[in-house]
């Protein structure tokens, strides 16, 4: 049986991180530590699958020179790639960090426009491919319908792979309830699902059973930036506390953290144990400069401390009997 995670991003970009003293407008600002990374929620996914030992496969949808530079640039990363051909341009995004605030600055083009027949291709090539797990991650371009990621779940229905998703918005909404296995929030992009604002770690979780309850997928994980991440599941409800980590970097952090829950999910890890990884593999990829950079052995390291000291929560959030999700701390 096929292992292999692939992962799905139909509007990938050249991630340009640099330094800067200060920003200030009208100035021109100079910058130093210039680096460029493919980006884009499924790159992203697929380049810690890969680093952290995973089969993976990056599907894409690229154009022009700076297309041809995301392959490049995965060919350099060694992460496995297909790509489908566009007309227009891939698209650049900058993030700027400044050394006086420490703050850090992301500016996110809108990407090409797509045409009909390309987003119908990347459709077809879901049709033949054999993958364990399809990581369906990012915004979706212009031109694309809204429900194209519903489409997506409705063809590994019929090719019997499990479907992870991470988007927001209109697709968000419409991907709902259409059998998705795995779909990962932010903290936000939930109160946006759920319709109202969600306060305090109860509260989420008992909202988290809630919508588990209403059919919205069969699992659903929603990450919390320094303070960790749920995730519930028909085994239970886990938490896991992120491991205090010292911050260069947030960009694909979350992407970090869905590319390491399903290569556990993917191992036959438990529910919890796989967020843990998760966990682990978004806290590694924040100590690093750059897009999605969580190196192995800091991943590792971070999970072995987060199983010594994690416990999760023992609501069902099915309304069934209470599971014991203790596992973390054995």
């Amino acid at each position: 049986m096929s292992q292999t995670i692939a992962t799905l991003t139909l509007n990938p970009a050249i991630d340009v991180a640099c330094v800067a003293a200060e920003v200030h407008p009208t100035q021109k600002i100079r910058t130093t530590n210039e680096r460029l990374d493919p980006g884009g929620g499924g790159i992203n996914v697929a380049h810690v699958i890969h680093e952290l030992g995973g089969e993976t496969l990056a599907v894409i949808m690229a154009g022009g020179v700076t297309g041809r530079l995301v392959e490049e640039l995965l060919d350099q990363a060694g992460v496995p790639w297909k790509s489908l051909p566009i007309v227009g341009r891939t698209r650049i995004c900058l993030n700027v960090q400044e050394r006086a605030s420490h703050l850090e600055y992301r500016f996110v083009s809108e990407g090409p426009l797509i045409e009909a027949m390309e987003w119908q291709n990347s459709l077809a090539l879901l049709e033949e491919l054999d993958a364990a797990w399809v990581v369906a991650s990012g915004s979706l371009p212009r031109g694309v319908p809204e429900d194209f990621y519903a489409r997506v779940a409705a063809i590994g229905e019929r090719r019997s792979w499990h479907l992870a998703v991470d988007t927001s918005g209109a697709a968000l909404r419409a991907v709902v309830g259409h059998g998705v296995d795995l779909l990962k929030l932010d903290h936000g992009e939930f109160e946006s699902l759920v319709g109202h604002p969600v306060q305090g770690q109860d509260a989420l979780a008992a909202e988290i059973g809630r919508v588990l309850r209403a059919g919205a997928a069969r699992m659903i994980a929603v990450s919390l930036g320094p303070d960790g991440a749920w995730l519930g599941s028909a085994a239970g409800l886990a938490y896991v506390p992120a491991p205090p980590v010292q911050a260069r970097g947030a960009v694909g952090a979350g992407d970090s953290l869905m590319a390491g829950l399903v290569l556990g999910l993917t191992r036959g890890m438990p529910p919890d144990e796989a967020l843990a990884l998760g966990v682990a593999a978004g806290s590694a990829s924040v100590e690093r400069y750059g897009t999605a950079r969580a190196r192995r052995e800091t991943v590792e390291s971070l999970f072995r401390q987060i199983r010594a000291g994690t416990k999760s929560s023992a609501e069902d959030p099915t309304g069934g009997p209470t599971t014991d999700t203790t596992r973390l701390a054995g």
